[in-house]
């Protein structure tokens, strides 16, 4: 998860069940079974998106699709929100107030867990940026390292299972690893030797800041430490949406894949654009996590040919299925309608 600037601070699925993908053929031909990545629409219409945290190298394509005019030629004014803490997005967007929420797979999956009707139809980060992260003076090189030491986190609870997943993963009794609640302060943490490691930073920013203050930390992303693979970022509506707004979803999937494809084609030009939306960022850091970000963005080698946005069914079953076993949700995610729908990616659809 997101934190603040200095420290930075869930059997295989079907896309969504027949009853939602019939309501969404209700509307045009254009926006149900339409396999060209050429959607437009007669006039422009507002749509906001509340960001997970403050504009940054993870919101690139937005930026870019913005700037180079992609969601207008689609028929869309985007307009992005800061939220005034990461709590709010889902919450927000739950009540009507924005049109769509970034937000995290274990957060969508706790979400709805809670009774919200949402559904993500998009990854806009294809795997965990969470990772555990110490310095060289901790002599952490491998989770194993961890038994008998301090490990800070934000106080999330899914961070709690993820490091207990981890450490069991290592052979290490997690009785052995005393969890510290440092809040959002992580890299403080780490740098005042509070702790010997965090688990809650991410390998494209916090550990890049560190790389750059020359501190040279060990970076063990989670999904390489025992925890099921999820998509860190994705793209969260309304369920109810999702069923009669589908040439607007469609649309906007297609210009966000645009952006995407100028991030990847000028990262620099992309960091400038996050710099003039956020002036408090550090140029050097946007654009070297911009470029190390690019990867996760798209389908891994197990999906070829998956269009941008992409999410692995067989993944979110596996990660819903690790949230039930931590008594992270009480009901089981892999149940009933299911938590994302790849119907209205580029290609994608009935």
């Amino acid at each position: 998860m997101r934190i603040e600037p200095a420290a930075r601070r869930g059997a295989p699925l079907a896309a969504l069940t027949t009853t939602l993908a019939l309501a969404t053929c209700t509307l045009a031909v254009s926006a149900c079974g339409q396999k060209q990545d050429t959607v437009s629409a007669a006039s422009t219409k507002p749509f906001t998106v509340m960001l997970d945290f403050f504009p940054n190298a993870d919101h690139a394509p937005l930026y870019a699709a913005i700037a180079n005019g992609d969601f207008r030629a689609a028929g869309l004014e985007v307009k992005p929100q800061t939220p005034a803490n990461p709590a709010q997005p889902l919450q927000l967007l739950a009540a009507g107030k924005v049109d769509m929420a970034i937000s995290y797979e274990p957060e969508l999956l706790l979400a709805r867990d809670q009774g919200l009707r949402l559904v993500s139809i998009g990854a806009l980060i294809q795997r965990p940026l969470t990772s555990i992260i110490a310095l060289p003076g901790s002599h952490v090189s491998k989770v194993a390292d961890l038994k008998g030491k301090k490990v800070g986190t934000a106080g999330i609870p899914y961070q709690a299972a993820e490091l207990k997943t981890a450490l069991q993963a290592a052979g290490v009794d997690p009785a052995t690893v005393q969890e510290v609640n440092v809040g959002f302060n992580l890299v403080p943490a780490m740098l005042s030797g509070k702790v010997a490691a965090t688990l809650g930073g991410f390998w494209n920013y916090e550990a890049i800041q560190l790389e750059q203050l020359h501190k040279h930390p060990t970076t063990i992303p989670v999904d390489q430490a025992g925890v099921p693979k999820y998509d860190e970022l994705v793209l969260v509506v309304r369920e109810e949406e999702a069923k009669h707004r589908g040439q607007d979803l469609r649309v906007f999937l297609q210009a966000l894949s645009h952006g995407q494809r100028e991030v990847k084609a000028n990262p620099a030009a992309a960091a400038k654009l996050l710099l003039a939306a956020n002036p408090s960022l550090e140029g050097k850091l946007q654009l070297t996590s911009i470029e190390r970000t690019l990867p996760a963005t798209v389908p891994g080698p197990a999906d070829p040919g998956k269009p941008y946005g992409w999410q692995e069914p067989e993944q979110w079953a596996a990660f819903g299925s690790w949230m039930l076993a931590h008594g992270l949700v009480r009901a089981n995610p892999n149940a009933g309608l299911p938590p994302f729908t790849n119907e209205f990616l580029p290609g994608q659809g009935i």
